[in-house]
């Protein structure tokens, strides 16, 4: 059993930055591939950034690409979003997410088997 939880969301203005963290307990964190999906309200779950067991291995949803960053630290059993020039268009609950089962990571939601509660991010205009 893997558990996730997020922080460092919150309210920020338009064009500022914030960095969510995901802590993981259970598991072998360094062999997993980790992911971060984003949820606004009435919308569909939507992938953001996903990262190798590595590091070594991310992509991004368009949308993100250029102005977010996914990082991990193995040590620390720790993933990263770093997100930079917020709009008011990625106010949303993100998730953090693991694929336990392989090594690279996926834009697909159901590839990962275990989810955080999720962190809210608001961005005003």
């Amino acid at each position: 059993q893997v558990q996730l939880v997020e922080s460092g969301g919150g309210l920020v203005q338009a064009g500022g930055s914030l960095r969510l963290s995901c802590a993981a307990s259970g598991g072998t964190f360094r062999t997993y591939a980790m992911g971060w999906f984003r949820q606004a309200p009435g919308k569909e779950r939507e992938f953001v950034a996903t990262i190798s067991w590595s590091g070594v291995d991310t992509d991004y949803a368009n949308s993100v690409k250029g102005r977010f960053t996914i990082s991990r630290d193995n040590a620390k059993n720790t993933v990263y979003l770093r997100m930079n020039s917020l709009k008011p268009e990625d106010t949303a609950v993100y998730y953090c997410a693991a694929d336990t089962r392989h090594y690279s990571g996926s834009d697909t939601p159901w590839r990962y088997d275990y989810w955080g509660q999720g962190t809210q991010v608001t961005v005003a205009s």
